[in-house]
């Protein structure tokens, strides 16, 4: 969808001319009141649920949606019961507008010069393309980690159109250590001799290097430590595991020995075939400046005033990167202020990436809590 009204963005900047990528799931009832917005997290999309087909009608490789597992009909989020829409946010690489698109004002890609972008700008842009599409208010709103963030927003910026908001691992803003891993990475992403100031594409190169090293970064702090020793532990991929059977040990300063060392590497091979340097440096800025409380002497509970909805919280025991203390402070800044909350953390296993699982306790949670939404 393309709008040419600007949008006036926290910096003082402003976008005109630009296009948000979106997809809906299911049918808008009669009187618009079944509309569920989905919020992503840092590298996923608007492609929420379900596959692409290509032109045979066969299903696409690596098409499937990155919440699939609790959207969908018949699922914790039931496509037959309600509107679901997912939007591309500004500044990503999947369709809406960024640093690779260019810029109307000077005809030229905007590269590093693309504005700096928040989580309320997000919101906001959200916020317009639900007055094209005719949605007055949101039956719900609903994200995950940076996702989780945005659906918070929505609950203080446009308070009247929100009934609902479910925020799974998420947190009232980052911790120290969350900026200081986010500033390594992009750090890395900088450093890297192909990213040339951000203008990169006018050279015809990728700083895939530092995308790689971003990438296995972000990675380690999703994964728990009981999920990364039990599907790797110290075990030594075939070929090592051979020539150690062979020398007794043999050292290596660049080979992949581990097999996590490998999975890494994979994981970071392939984020850096599909993802945009610059859109990884805009994303994890704005999720370091969301901080709701700072326009408030830091007081959560006095942020969340004005929030009209009703909540559910979840956590998961192993996520240490949104861990369950920071859903609590959430939890005790809406009871603070009499709000209706429910909260449900998981003893699960799997770290941060727990809430893209189809662990059968956390869908239960979600889909009695829509099951509630629809009434």
């Amino acid at each position: 969808m393309h709008f040419e009204e600007p949008l006036a963005l926290t910096s003082g900047a402003s976008l005109r001319g630009y296009d948000l990528s979106y997809e809906t799931y299911g049918q808008l009832n009669a009187d618009k009141s079944n509309a569920v917005l989905v919020c992503h997290a840092l590298n996923a999309s608007h492609h929420v649920a379900g596959v692409y087909l290509d032109s045979q009608g066969q299903v696409m490789p690596r098409s499937e949606g990155w919440w699939d597992t609790l959207i969908g009909p018949g699922k914790p989020l039931d496509t037959e019961r309600f509107f679901v829409i997912g939007v591309n946010n500004l500044g990503s690489c999947f369709g809406s507008t960024g640093p690779m698109h260019v810029n109307p004002d000077t005809g030229q890609v905007y590269g590093a010069d693309f504005p700096v972008v928040t989580v309320e700008d997000w919101v906001n842009a959200q916020a317009v393309l639900l007055d094209r599409l005719g949605i007055g208010q949101l039956a719900a709103v609903i994200g995950g980690s940076l996702g989780g963030m945005q659906a918070l927003s929505w609950t203080l910026q446009h308070p009247e159109r929100v009934r609902h908001a479910v925020v799974v691992a998420s947190a009232p803003n980052l911790t120290a250590e969350n900026i200081a891993f986010n500033e390594v990475a992009r750090r890395a992403i900088v450093t890297d001799p192909d990213f040339h100031g951000g203008h990169f594409y006018r050279h015809g190169v990728i700083p895939k290097r530092g995308l790689r090293i971003a990438r296995m970064i972000g990675h380690i702090t999703y994964l728990s430590d009981d999920v990364m020793n039990e599907k790797f532990g110290r075990q030594l991929r075939a070929i090592a595991a051979e020539v150690g059977r062979d020398r007794a040990y043999q050292f290596t300063t660049q080979d992949v020995e581990f097999e996590i060392e490998s999975y890494l590497r994979y994981q970071g091979d392939k984020f850096a075939e599909y993802f945009d340097a610059n859109t990884y440096l805009l994303i994890t800025r704005a999720l370091d400046y969301f901080d709701p409380a700072r326009l408030h002497g830091g007081d959560l509970s006095k942020a969340f005033a004005q929030a009209a909805a009703k909540f559910l919280l979840v956590s998961f025991t192993t996520d240490w990167r949104f861990s369950p203390a920071r859903s609590r402070e959430l939890v005790k800044a809406l009871l603070d202020n009499q709000r209706d909350v429910s909260y449900a953390e998981i003893d699960a296993p799997h770290g941060h990436d727990a809430f893209l699982l189809d662990d059968p306790r956390y869908m239960a949670v979600v889909r009695s809590y829509f099951d509630k939404v629809s009434l």
